[in-house]
């Protein structure tokens, strides 16, 4: 079944789909936009959550509301998006730099990265976040962005967009550390296709599904690196995928609009919606950030 709209939002850059399944309701966020948004496909309600600075990714906490990466740092936000605390400053140098791509761990931690805007030197990172506080886990990025984990927990994939590369490591929960970084995926740009590899989802059978920024499809890889399958989406940029639906087989994308020429927008006027099709895998759900972790 292909994809197909399911909420005409438009965003600036739409990121971070995230399925509540106690609420039946996706969140995703706008990140030039400064948004978070919440649609309910059952009643197609669509309520937005305007953020006082850029926004990359959310996560669900125990208890409701949100953690948060925005440009300033990882923030907490209650139920209607308030800001209620900051938990941690983003240690670079917020000029150029803003989290990313995010997601919540099996434990409970937050695994965030940031985007190295002027992208001339590489001084992004992918930052665990626990009680301890704010701990480095990779440098000299890019773009982070894939964040997400088999149906085990115990690997992690991450990657770094500008690159091409989706990168894989042995994982482990009860710690929150990653070894063994071995390349999972690598992308070979053309001078038609500079598809590279977003935001990114695992689904039941460990099958890792990547969204590709101006590829305009997306792409689900067997756990051994194999490709197994491709979709177009009516948007040249798609962002980020996730699973929704009562049974999880809701296939969610998000994209961009921002920054697209005006062609390419009278030819893919839906550039920066929310997109889904019905697949035959569900997808894993969230897991909900633990500050006690």
């Amino acid at each position: 079944m292909p994809l197909s709209v399911a909420l005409d939002v438009r965003a600036q850059l739409g990121e971070c789909p995230i399925w509540n399944a106690d609420e039946q309701a996706l969140y995703f966020v706008d990140i030039k936009g400064r948004a978070v948004h919440r649609y309910e496909p059952a009643t197609g309600g669509h309520a937005v959550m305007a953020m006082p600075e850029e926004i990359g990714c959310i996560g669900f906490r125990k208890g409701g509301g949100f953690i948060a990466g925005l440009r300033s740092g990882l923030w907490l936000l209650d139920a209607a998006g308030n800001p209620e605390a900051k938990l941690a400053d983003n240690p670079e140098d917020t000029r150029f730099s803003r989290f990313n791509d995010g997601r919540v761990d099996p434990a409970g931690r937050f695994l965030a990265g940031t985007i190295d805007e002027p992208k001339d030197g590489g001084k992004a990172h992918l930052y665990r976040y626990d009680r301890r506080g704010l701990t480095a886990m990779a440098g000299g990025l890019l773009t982070s962005n894939g964040v997400a984990f088999s149906p085990d927990g115990r690997i992690l994939y991450h990657s770094d967009t500008p690159t091409f590369t989706v990168w894989r490591y042995a994982y482990d929960p009860a710690t929150g550390e990653a070894t063994d970084r071995t390349p999972f995926v690598r992308l070979e740009p053309t001078a038609t296709d500079r598809g590279r590899p977003d935001g990114a989802a695992v689904d039941a059978e460990g099958c890792y599904w990547t969204a590709l920024f101006e590829g305009g499809r997306i792409r689900r890889y067997a756990p051994d690196g194999t490709l197994l399958a491709e979709y177009p989406v009516p948007a040249r940029c798609p962002t980020m995928v996730c699973f929704g639906g009562p049974d999880l087989r809701t296939l969610y994308v998000t994209s961009a609009r921002a920054d697209r020429s005006g062609d390419e927008l009278a030819a893919l006027p839906h550039s920066g919606s929310l997109f889904a099709m019905r697949v035959d895998v569900p997808g894993l759900p969230e897991y909900r950030f633990d500050p006690l972790v």
